[in-house]
């Protein structure tokens, strides 16, 4: 559930009205009057969330909105697992989190290894496939590594840059570990990646915006989430700030989770994988709104 601020919508309770941002930053009155009033501009769809994939490592609390965040964006399941099925694996995972792609594919047979700097989010990832059966565990491996310090010793007919991961790795440091993923390919084999892209008029008239959404949990809590994203244009990164109220039968809480990444510049990236000795075989491009779209990459090596 989101909607852009400034859409005059259906309100949400007021007892389930997310605290905005202007609640934590009272001497910041210009953003105030930029602010949507409480419980305003709510609505429920089923689109994706607008390039609001956090990067930040996850804790227990903040489960139920890491889910929140990326799974609007399960399709993407159904295309890489199709992807695999014309290349093969093995199947490198980078950026794993807790497994949403890896346990899928080692359920279907496919060899996976899953790369990720949160020891928590493997050792979740390590449960759940055990929970499923010896024969999905056996089929996944878990590296904790940062991918700006990867350094890979198997081969791999895919290699996944999923759930937008590309946008948590500096820009400085992004060819290198293209290079290294390229290296590790086998011969027909393809990277995949996926990014959200930003129309730049609209990102310079307006580098700061609000969404407000709720998350779908099952345990009894009723929880809002507005989430303000800052761009900074010039060093090309972003700032996105989840601002979260829930509500269950005896308390309620207020969160607030900062994540930084980086603005993806489609050309640099292209350039980028030709040199690390990639060419971009096929482009898939899903509007989210006027201004933004999520972009997915296939990649293969050059001959």
């Amino acid at each position: 559930m989101h909607t852009p601020s400034g859409t005059s919508l259906p309100a949400v309770p007021a007892a389930l009205a997310p605290v905005l941002p202007s609640r934590y930053e009272h001497e910041r009155e210009h953003e105030r009057e930029r602010t949507p009033a409480a419980g305003a501009g709510v609505r429920i769809t089923s689109d994706a969330l607008p390039g609001l994939e956090s990067v930040a490592a996850m804790d227990e609390g903040s489960v139920w909105l890491h889910d929140a965040l990326l799974g609007p964006h399960s399709a993407d399941i159904v295309r890489y697992l199709g992807l695999a099925r014309s290349t093969g694996g093995p199947v490198l995972d980078l950026g794993s989190g807790a497994g949403r792609l890896a346990v899928p594919f080692a359920r279907h047979g496919f060899a996976v290894e899953a790369v990720d700097r949160d020891a928590s989010a493997l050792e979740r990832l390590d449960a759940w496939a055990r929970r499923i059966g010896p024969q999905v565990a056996g089929l996944v491996v878990t590296h904790r590594a940062d991918l700006t310090e990867l350094r890979l010793r198997g081969s791999y007919r895919l290699a996944l840059l999923a759930g937008a991961m590309v946008s948590a790795v500096p820009p400085a440091r992004r060819p290198g570990l293209l290079r290294e993923v390229a290296a590790h390919l086998e011969t027909g084999g393809a990277l995949a990646l996926d990014y959200t892209a930003h129309r730049w008029p609209e990102l310079v008239a307006e580098p700061r915006r609000t969404w407000a959404f709720q998350v779908p949990r099952f345990d009894g809590i009723d929880e809002w989430v507005v989430a303000r994203q800052d761009f900074d244009l010039g060093s090309m990164s972003e700032r996105v700030t989840y601002y979260s109220a829930r509500t269950g039968k005896l308390s309620s809480e207020r969160t607030v989770l900062t994540t930084d990444k980086w603005i993806v510049d489609q050309d640099r990236l292209a350039a980028e994988l030709h040199s690390a000795g990639l060419h971009i075989e096929g482009r898939r491009r899903q509007r989210i709104d006027d201004r933004t779209e999520s972009v997915l990459l296939v990649c293969r090596a050059d001959d």
